[in-house]
């Protein structure tokens, strides 16, 4: 068949020329329109469920709310992890789904099984599905700031709610657009309990007259005047003065009773669980565009910049729009990187065609296959919906080098036969006898070396059968590398036969006289006869080879295994003495030094996004004062390095279900300067280790992380380190033990850089616990104790006012002299059902105790979750290390387990998936090359190459600092 097509293309010259011209047209348009993005989407499919509980603890959050959901969401179809995180007023459930899910499908199925839910859930609770939207939904990021100090952060917040926020979300793509900071302004009624006791009026009766003030109704119309004009009631409240003057009742002699009679009302900030700040200077309002699932982010930012641009005129004097993070610099900085490193192996494979076939015309055809195999990869890649990000574009620049062989191959042989029929003829051949003697080529050797392309594309096989995160990495790379080799495939049996008919013509020089060949013939011939007199010796040195790839990859003690399988005494103690003798020597260099234990292995390279994020975790129980205090003094001397341009930092969570960030945790996004504006010599590395030796404060612990990795890796496992550790069970005192007892394990373990356990039970309460028989006595019930403590303590959005296209809180409670302290509960009063009134102390006794500011769950089992960074070593050998040194010391109770995440998992599942698969790929590759030889023992014969081949890799990744991914590591042990 393959003869049949290479014939067919010689003798339809015309139409396969027309066809790779309307293909070269048609990739040109689809690089136009291929999405931009900077790594590909490793998001895992999945739905969150926000639902807020104003004033409601972790602990009421997680029994009445969230534990409700998850149990119901564990049926939803497809659901693979159903995670809850309860804090204070707010629930959160991500509900994971197994890859490959379409996304609205999982939504409708959430909200379907929302809808059975509700029912088990308080009246209060509203729960709402979060955007569609993805871990790398986050592509901008800006603050409101006023450097005149004309504007507060009340009125900076109103207009990034009712201005920029809603002409922001209509932007195309942009699924959310989230608030972070500033403050809400709120009327807040403050009324006196002692005014109450005077005019006998329960604080309910407060709330409904302040509720029944707020309304406006249509009246239908009327006729008047041959017109018809529509009616309605002008009732909504819209400052202070109004809400002073609703009646709440009415004295004994007939004066109404007004609500400034009661107490007062004043404009102040409502409680705020999220600050940011600005370059260390204060408090900033920001925003947050996240990016809908499936766009493309580079035009989403360009559009939202240039909205940005349009409403800056809109803004009130002094009022200036900072960018705080924006993708579209890595995007652009990654995709011309890879752009240019293209032109460069194009302009690079050129040269070197032109130098091995001296013959310019010749050297044409070869290159001219490479941009229109790469337009037709780029075709199918707009036809998948591949964005054109680092990994798909990286597969293209992997194939180049592959893609030209077919067509030098056929154009060496086509050479040949052109010089043998010189020699034999002593005359160039005419026209028809050049097209038969390219066919003839072409015929000889083009099956072979379409098979040897098919052999090279099925090699990345291993990588489709990957899946969750890892498949999302690596698919790309592969897929458009097998893209780019079925296109020069198909080019090698189309396009090449005719272009070389068209342009090997003229003089053909022979391949002695081209002194590049001439050079390289001279220095391989007695290298080949010598290893062809002595086979016996040059098989059992490449056999030694061989096994010198097991010290970078195992590390020198491997000298010892075979003391060790013999069983010899005392081989496992000479082994660890060897290699910590070998740290100690070369401590002084740190690659030689690294051999001890070898290369190691991780789930992939470390990308470096061009900012850096600080993601420190704090001790629990911080009040907002001094949240804020920290996030500026530590933002203060982030921006003191020389090499950082901006730092935004927020502590506590964005108004968005994309962000379940508790109280205790900042997130500080570092923006650096342009590499050619760093300190000469200084890296990246010597940055981190820079910042981290300035931010240091008690409690703290310090992690430096990449802002994109990291959120993708926090919204799909919920660990924001390399390295987490999760404790199940039903205890939060017992699992805060366990915490602490692999913290202090692991931290000392070779290679943490810091490890910290959550204190899960760490929090602070005032449990108020009723009498329930003193209670009754008085004729009250629980219910009314706890309206008196929501109302009257934690405040109640009543209603809100109407101001416009604004909308703000009207709020109701004590003043905090009657609520900010134990004494002050004790006296609140509760009226009973026969008007009398009493203090809270006599039906109930208050405690201060212990609890969890924040509870997290698994598949609704509690959880508490440690939290590791690592340095200088990778990521498998230290998961070794530190899992054999928590059985060893670490001892759990009955029902309780620990489960290692990050991107430990990815990588387990990656080997796991690889061990299946390589074998058999190797198999299949195997039966291909008998087909090609027809020979078993020339097929063997390759085959064998394959672990001879891995060696040079493993010998100089220790020399240039790098570990072995999965699939690099699996082929290895097939190998051996």
């Amino acid at each position: 068949m393959l003869t049949a097509i290479i014939e067919g293309s010689i003798k339809n010259r015309f139409l396969i020329l027309l066809a790779s011209l309307m293909l070269f047209v048609w990739g040109w348009q689809s690089v136009q329109q291929t999405p931009l993005d900077a790594i590909p989407d490793l998001s895992d499919v999945q739905v969150i469920i926000k639902t807020s509980y104003p004033g409601q603890s972790p602990r009421v959050i997680e029994e009445q709310v969230t534990y409700p959901i998850t149990t119901t969401m564990l049926a939803v179809p497809g659901a693979k992890v159903v995670r809850g995180y309860s804090f204070f007023g707010d629930s959160y459930v991500y509900v994971i789904f197994a890859d490959g899910t379409d996304l609205y499908w999982a939504r409708s199925r959430v909200l379907e099984y929302l809808n059975q839910a509700a029912s088990q859930l308080p009246d209060q609770a509203q729960p709402r599905l979060g955007p569609d939207a993805t871990g790398v939904g986050w592509v901008f990021q800006y603050a409101l700031k006023d450097s005149t100090g004309q504007h507060d952060l009340a009125q900076l917040r109103s207009l990034q709610d009712w201005f920029l926020k809603f002409e922001l979300q209509t932007v195309e793509g942009v699924a959310e657009v989230a608030t972070v900071g500033g403050m809400v302004r709120q009327y807040q009624v403050v009324v006196d309990p002692d005014r109450l006791r005077a005019y006998q009026i329960p604080l309910n009766k407060v709330v409904q007259a302040i509720r029944r003030a707020n309304q406006e109704v249509g009246g239908s119309v009327i006729e008047m005047a041959e017109a018809e004009y529509m009616i309605r009631t002008r009732g909504y409240l819209s400052n202070t003065g109004q809400i002073e003057t609703i009646p709440v009742g009415v004295s004994a002699n007939g004066t109404p009773i007004l609500l400034r009679d009661l107490g007062w009302v004043q404009l102040g900030p409502q409680m705020r669980r999220g600050i940011a700040e600005l370059d260390g200077e204060g408090e900033v309002t920001g925003g947050i565009i996240v990016m809908r699932s499936g766009e493309n982010a580079l035009k989403v930012i360009e559009r939202v910049k240039h909205k940005l641009d349009e409403l800056k005129q809109g803004l009130p004097e002094g009022v200036e729009i900072v960018t705080t993070y924006d993708r579209s610099s890595l995007i652009l900085r990654a995709v011309d990187n890879l752009q240019h490193k293209l032109i460069e192996e194009l302009i690079v494979v050129a040269l070197v065609c032109v130098l091995f076939l001296f013959h310019l015309r010749s050297s044409f055809v070869a290159v001219i296959t490479l941009p229109l195999g790469i337009l037709i990869a780029f075709i199918i890649m707009r036809w998948q919906g591949i964005n054109a990000n680092i990994m798909s574009l990286g597969g293209i620049a992997i194939a180049i080098g592959a893609m030209v062989d077919a067509a030098i191959v056929m154009i060496e042989n086509a050479h040949k036969h052109l010089e043998k029929f010189n020699h034999q003829h002593e005359r160039p051949p005419d026209n028809a006898e050049r097209w038969r003697l390219v066919t003839t080529a072409s015929i000889e050797v083009g099956p072979a070396l379409f098979f040897s392309l098919l052999i090279i594309t099925l090699s990345f096989l291993p990588v489709f059968t990957l899946e969750a995160q890892e498949g999302r990495l690596f698919s790309p790379l592969a897929l458009t590398k097998t893209f780019a080799m079925a296109a020069a495939a198909a080019l090698s049996i189309t396009l090449v036969p005719v272009m070389m008919g068209y342009f090997i013509r003229g003089r053909i020089p022979s391949e002695q006289s081209n002194p590049l060949s001439r050079v390289l013939i001279w220095l391989y011939r007695p290298l080949l006869n010598g290893v062809m007199r002595l086979p016996h010796v040059t098989l059992i040195l490449a056999f030694f080879v061989l096994l010198s790839a097991a010290i970078p990859l195992s590390g020198v003690g491997v000298i010892y295994a075979p003391l060790q399988w013999a069983g010899v005494e005392g081989a496992d103690q000479w082994r660890a003495d060897f290699v910590k003798q070998w740290r100690h020597d070369h401590r002084d260099s740190p690659r030689i030094a690294q051999l001890a234990s070898g290369i190691g292995f991780e789930f992939m390279p470390q990308l470096d996004e061009g900012d850096l994020m600080y993601m420190p975790t704090t001790l629990p129980g911080l009040s907002i004062g001094k949240a804020q205090e920290l996030l500026q003094q530590t933002d203060a001397l982030i921006a003191s390095v020389p090499e950082v341009a901006r730092t935004f930092g927020k502590i506590g969570r964005a108004e968005t279900a994309t962000d379940p960030a508790p109280l205790t945790m900042i997130e500080t996004s570092i923006t650096l300067k342009p590499r050619a504006e760093w300190r000469t010599g200084v890296t990246l590395d010597d940055i981190i280790e820079e910042l981290d030796n300035r931010v240091k404060f008690p409690g703290v612990t310090n992690a430096w992380v990449q802002p994109i990795k990291t959120r993708i890796d926090m919204l799909a496992t919920g660990i924001k380190t390399p390295v987490g550790i999760k404790i199940a069970g039903s205890d939060l005192a017992t699992i805060e033990q366990i915490g602490k007892d692999i913290e202090g394990v692991v931290q000392q373990v070779e290679g943490t850089s810091s490890a910290y356990s959550e204190r899960v039970a760490g929090g602070r309460y005032l449990d108020i616990t009723p009498d329930r028989v003193a209670a009754a006595r008085y004729g009250l019930n629980i219910a009314d104790i706890n309206d008196l403590i929501r109302a009257a303590v934690g405040g109640v959005n009543v209603t809100e006012t109407v101001e416009g296209l604004e909308r703000y809180p009207v709020n109701v409670r004590f003043p905090s002299a009657f609520r900010d302290t134990i004494e002050g509960l004790q006296n609140l009063p509760l009226v009973t059902p026969t008007g009398a009134q009493i203090p809270l102390r006599q039906v109930a006794r208050i405690e201060v105790t212990d609890g969890a500011p924040m509870l997290k769950s698994e598949n609704a089992r509690l959880n508490g979750w440690v939290f590791v960074d690592i340095k200088g070593v990778d990521l498998g050998t230290y998961i070794q290390q530190a899992q054999q040194a928590v059985r060893e010391q670490v001892k759990l109770p009955a029902g309780y387990s620990i489960t290692w995440s990050g991107q430990y998992e990815y990588m387990l599942r990656a080997e796991k998936r690889l061990t299946q698969v390589i074998p058999f790929t190797l198999g299949i590759i195997f039966i291909l090359l008998y087909l090609t030889f027809r020979n078993m023992t020339e097929a063997l014969i390759v085959m064998a190459t394959l672990p001879f081949a891995l060696v040079g890799g493993m010998i100089t990744a220790p020399l240039l600092s790098l570990f072995v991914i999965p699939a690099v590591y699996l082929v290895w042990k097939k190998s051996r």
